[in-house]
């Protein structure tokens, strides 16, 4: 018998890439995202030593602006423009969609939560550490 209190979710690692050409990446955060419940949320860590192992020049603070404009439009913020504004499906699907950015998300992946915060939590715990 299913729960009928577990409810599905979406999310996607938000990675670190300094430099495209080379394909590498960090994981910084983690946006979820639940229908069900019209829950968006994103929760991050910036380590300036893992991010300097992987590229000297990177800059922290800016990753960190970066990420404090996702907190934005996951928040529906004025300061996050028009995708603030969005409904939350779409701003999900403009925190999800892909970019060349030294900021980019991961792919779309899914699950089953009861409580979508702990489980934003969990993720951050396992993908970000």
């Amino acid at each position: 018998m299913s729960d009928p209190t577990r409810r599905s979710y979406q999310y996607v690692a938000l990675r670190c890439v300094p430099r495209v050409d080379r394909e590498e990446f960090l994981n910084v955060g983690v946006v979820l995202y639940c229908h069900a419940t019209d829950y968006l949320d994103a929760a991050w860590e910036v380590d300036p030593a893992r991010l300097g192992a992987l590229d000297a020049l990177i800059e922290p603070g800016q990753l960190r602006e970066a990420l404090a404009y996702v907190d934005a439009v996951c928040a529906g913020a004025v300061r996050a423009g028009s995708a603030g504004r969005a409904p939350v499906s779409q701003r999900f699907g403009y925190l999800k969609a892909p970019r060349s950015t030294v900021l980019q998300p991961g792919p779309v992946h899914g699950g089953l939560t009861t409580d979508p915060a702990a489980e934003l939590e969990r993720l951050l715990r396992h993908l970000v550490g």
